[in-house]
């Protein structure tokens, strides 16, 4: 599935020559979000794009947390059980 992944990234670098060169920049920062994640995390998915676009949701997320609150780095995200008491710890 990396490798999947990987020609999706490759992909999306070649249609970046023809966006705007504005954008181009963040086509680049797309592509890269995708190739982020180890092949253990892609073996859930059996469509490399789908596998692509998780990773990129999930580097988002990262970042808007870092951009809410910095000091979030150092814990990790409770995900949907945050705030949930009956949550397994």
């Amino acid at each position: 599935m990396r490798l999947g992944v990987a020609a999706v990234a490759d992909r999306w670098l070649r249609a970046r020559r023809a966006m705007r060169k504005e954008d181009q920049s963040y086509a680049e920062e797309l592509a890269a979000m995708a190739k982020r994640h180890t092949s253990e995390g892609f073996y859930a998915f059996d469509d490399p794009l789908e596998a692509a676009l998780f990773s990129v949701l999930v580097e988002l997320l990262k970042e808007r947390d870092r951009e809410e609150d910095p000091e979030r780095d150092r814990e990790p995200h409770q995900g949907l059980d945050r705030g949930r008491d009956d949550a397994d710890p």
